[in-house]
């Protein structure tokens, strides 16, 4: 953990410091990235964990659309480009240790490319898992308004 983060814990309330500054010191992974854990603003839901890394993470807070590091294309992946169910932001934290980022959002339709509205769809238990949601999009329907 930096020093920074271990002086924030004792830090009172309303003490302030820079975004610059405190993004130095986040703990980004050997690539540069940091989890972001995606949950709806007015209900709690979690939507969704995707990566993203200090460029993805500045555009979020500049623009107020949650923009993500796309480790399968190597590339910004703003969401909802292709499918248009963006995201959009009300809130973001950081963790105490400074490695995981918690996006507070405003989530339009299904936030899991497979159509669901989140990507916790499928629960276990020690014996099986079971898919415990419907899609609320055919994925295929979904994607497909990128390409038109």
């Amino acid at each position: 953990m930096s020093e920074l983060f271990k002086a924030l814990e004792r830090a009172p309330l309303d003490t302030t410091e820079s975004t610059a500054r405190l993004l130095d010191a986040v703990a980004w992974n050997e690539a540069g990235l940091i989890p972001a854990i995606a949950q709806q603003h007015d209900s709690g839901e979690v939507l969704m964990m995707a990566w993203m890394n200090r460029e993805a993470l500045e555009e979020t807070l500049r623009s107020g659309r949650v923009c993500y590091w796309s480790r399968s294309r190597g590339k910004l992946w703003r969401k909802g480009e292709t499918s248009g169910q963006q995201q959009h932001l009300k809130a973001a934290a950081l963790d105490c240790d400074g490695d995981t980022l918690l996006l507070q959002v405003e989530q339009t339709g299904p936030a899991c490319h497979t159509g669901r509205r989140h990507c916790f769809y499928v629960t276990l238990d020690a014996d099986q898992a079971r898919i415990a949601s419907e899609p609320l999009i055919d994925p295929d329907a979904l994607y497909a308004k990128g390409k038109a």
